[in-house]
């Protein structure tokens, strides 16, 4: 790969001829995120053990998890900063580390404190590979292939996400739950092998704002924490949203003259890149809401086995992944607002769906859950391709942060508000009505899609 075609970012790159260190390039990334999504996936299977080894309640092991999403989301915007400001390669070959050596810390753990440093640590890591993996794919390929790469990266979450549980019974049928870490670390020096392939984008001379790193860990810290804390102590948790809100606002404030700001309002001025940020926090809000909703629906209301109902869900990340294949093609030729609006729409219809289909033939619920995987998957690819195309090349790193930040507190909030409708709603009703209302929030992502730049 040329020095100039790094400098370019991919805008003038031959794409018809096989490159080889590309393809170990967009390896590196799509290893990456695998990683990251197997290790979520694994470890929520294995959480009953951990307590049991640890001696601790149920309640209190939901913390290896809820301490790692909090990590995750207070470091994505300040990974896509110190990627401008350093290098994407080097902060996200840092990120891989991180989360690597932290993987070594986790499978060695005693004690649950020690867990969860562990786990808080590889939240930090996670969240450079989340912020800028798709960055780097942009600076990998053209712009004209930035939707086929965005398509791969969806295929290949989803297929790590409907192979993580699995993964994780097989360790645990086998081994420990530390082993689950171990198994990390192999995967993980192989992707900063590969990482080494990655252009080298150059950074920029901007100075860090390390006050508006602080408030932005505190600010998103305690929005995250003020969600998880809605079902369990709604006041407590409002005081908590009230102090996230009002050191948010100290951000922006701080933020609002900076030629590149840390909370990317720059990008956010721009209506295209707004849009996509609201339609993606809206649409993940759905289909997390939808997919916590459905095993309950499944397993409660159709009366279907653990193994039976796993089949059924599977069907789910397999369709995102069929549509990672050609999704992508799609977008050369279609405007991303126009598959946005299909995709959100098409998301909506099959989990309306399973809202209303009598529970007399579960069968038939495949075409349903078929249709929603098949929506968001297209949703996803064309809406983050309309993102980073709506963002300056230089920007890529903030555009992932942001693109990362939407991600999780859509399922932040998807998971809240399954939570709260299961507390106010008799359990026989509730997994239908959550479906019902997640449908309604998939709809309005593909509302508010109408809005966007019919970017090609």
């Amino acid at each position: 790969m040329t020095a100039r075609s790094e400098r370019s970012g991919g805008s003038d790159r031959a794409t018809t001829s096989f490159d080889p260190r590309r393809a170990v390039a967009i390896g590196a990334v799509l290893s990456a995120m695998a990683l990251v999504v197997i290790d979520a996936g694994g470890l929520n299977l294995s959480l009953p053990s951990i307590a049991s080894s640890l001696s601790t309640d149920p309640s209190t092991a939901i913390l290896v998890v809820t301490t790692y999403q909090i990590a995750v989301v207070m470091a994505l915007l300040p990974s896509a900063a110190l990627g401008e400001r350093f290098g994407l390669r080097r902060v996200f070959a840092a990120g891989v580390i991180a989360f690597t050596a932290a993987a070594l810390m986790a499978a060695a753990s005693e004690s649950l404190l020690w867990l969860l440093l562990a786990r808080f640590a590889q939240g930090l890591g996670a969240s450079a590979i989340l912020a800028l993996g798709v960055a780097l794919l942009r600076s990998t390929v053209s712009d004209r292939l930035l939707g086929a790469a965005i398509g791969w990266n969806a295929m290949t979450v989803a297929l790590a996400a409907a192979a993580g549980p699995a993964i994780g019974a097989l360790v645990l049928a086998n081994f420990n739950w530390n082993w689950l870490f171990v198994f990390e670390v192999p995967l993980g020096l192989l992707v900063l092998i590969a990482a080494r392939a990655l252009p080298q984008v150059a950074p920029n001379s901007q100075r860090l704002d390390y006050a508006s790193i602080a408030l932005n860990f505190a600010a998103f810290g305690l929005l995250i924490l003020g969600i998880n804390l809605v079902a369990l102590r709604p006041a407590t948790a409002a005081y908590v949203i009230l102090a996230s809100t009002l050191v948010f606002a100290t951000l922006v404030a701080r933020e609002a003259n900076h030629a590149r700001p840390l909370l990317p309002l720059d990008l956010l001025r721009g209506a295209s890149f707004r849009n996509s940020i609201l339609a993606s926090v809206l649409c993940f809000v759905g289909q997390t809401a939808g997919l916590i909703a459905l095993p309950f629906y499944l397993q409660a209301g159709l009366g279907l086995s653990p193994l039976v109902a796993g089949l059924y869900m599977t069907v789910w990340p397999l369709s995102v992944a069929g549509t990672g294949l050609f999704a992508g093609r799609f977008s050369r030729w279609a405007s991303t607002s126009a598959l946005c609006v299909l995709g959100g729409a098409l998301l909506a219809l099959g989990m309306f769906g399973v809202a209303c289909w009598p529970s007399s033939s579960p069968g038939l619920l495949v075409p349903f859950t078929m249709t929603s995987g098949i929506g968001f998957g297209l949703f996803q690819i064309a809406n983050n391709r309309n993102m980073f195309l709506a963002a300056p090349m230089a920007r890529s790193g903030a555009a992932g942060g942001m693109q990362g930040t939407a991600r999780v507190l859509g399922q932040a909030g998807g998971a809240a508000l399954v939570a709260q409708l299961f507390v106010f709603v008799p359990m026989d009703a509730a997994p239908n009505l959550t479906m019902g209302v997640a449908a309604a929030f998939a709809l309005s992502a593909s509302v508010v899609s109408v809005f966007q730049s019919n970017t090609r």
